[in-house]
């Protein structure tokens, strides 16, 4: 029975590192923000207040500018390349809220949509591309496949001294 339960804790473990990976690799946090500013701004448009900005056929852009956050948000996670300009967009969209969508979904979905755009515009990736956390081996230059013979091979390179020189 020992010997099942570490194997179920061990696959919950590994699910739970893929998963930490896989977030760490996109804007998650962000996008979860955008995302969330977004829906609350659709929720509060059935508020009975009259604060909302009829723009276009019965305030289009009362519906518009929270769906695209939505879908910003929705981008941020699947396509993480293209964060700077869904970041610069959901930014754009988050003031604009302030006249087409209630004050900003009540200044809450504003704000999360501000604050998820900075964080977005602000996330870099990796610089290596490679996962860190658990269970990954930082490279070094030690592990290189590059000898010290192959540098001489590169063009421009100076051949490397033969007799390297002790000095105390």
């Amino acid at each position: 029975m020992s010997a099942e339960r570490h194997q179920a804790a061990s696959a919950v473990r590994g699910s739970r590192g893929r998963w930490r990976r896989w977030r760490r690799a996109r804007p998650f946090t962000a996008a979860v923000l955008i995302a969330l500013g977004g829906l609350e701004m659709l929720a509060t448009l059935r508020a009975p207040l009259g604060v909302l900005l009829h723009i276009g056929p019965q305030g289009l852009a009362a519906y518009l500018v929270p769906a695209i956050l939505v879908i910003c948000g929705v981008l941020l996670i699947t396509t993480p390349q293209q964060r700077v300009f869904y970041a610069v967009v959901s930014l754009v969209l988050g003031l604009v809220s302030w006249l087409t969508s209630n004050l900003g979904g009540f200044v809450v979905g504003m704000l999360l949509a501000l604050t998820g755009g900075a964080l977005a515009f602000a996330w870099t990736p990796d610089k290596d591309g490679h996962p860190t956390g658990a269970g990954t081996e930082p490279t070094s230059p030690e592990n290189d496949d590059v000898d010290e013979d192959d540098t001489a091979l590169l063009p421009g390179m100076p051949s490397p001294d033969p007799s390297p020189v002790d000095r105390a």
